[in-house]
């Protein structure tokens, strides 16, 4: 059974940094694409980076330059670190891992940022 679960939220001044995990479980890691998105109150759910192994990560241009997407096949997990975090920043974050039609969401985590 896949399970995907995110880590790392919280509160953070503007201007401050935060790192974001994601575990997953119960698959072959390093055969899925891993897609980080969030989600800000009234609006919908928004593509920020993508991973895949051997492949340099994609990002959106509103995180570009300030989110930084990785990936650890040995543990795993992929990591989102935020720097110069700004107040259009808050929203609640996802992992998403898929390949062909398979497609498996943990649960979020909030990211506030606020001072």
């Amino acid at each position: 059974q896949v399970r995907i679960v995110e880590s790392g939220g919280g509160l953070v001044q503007p201007g401050g940094s935060l790192r974001l995990s994601c575990a997953a479980s119960g698959m072959i890691f390093s055969n899925y694409v891993m897609d980080w998105y969030r989600q800000a109150p009234g609006k919908q759910r928004e593509f920020i980076a993508s991973t895949f192994e051997g492949r340099s990560p994609n990002y959106a241009d509103s995180v570009k330059g300030r989110f930084t997407a990785s990936r650890d096949n040995a543990k795993n997990t992929v990591y989102l670190q935020m720097n110069s975090l700004k107040p259009e920043d808050t929203a609640v974050y996802y992992c998403n891992a898929w390949r062909n039609s398979e497609d498996y969401w943990g649960q979020g985590t909030q990211v506030t940022v606020s001072s």
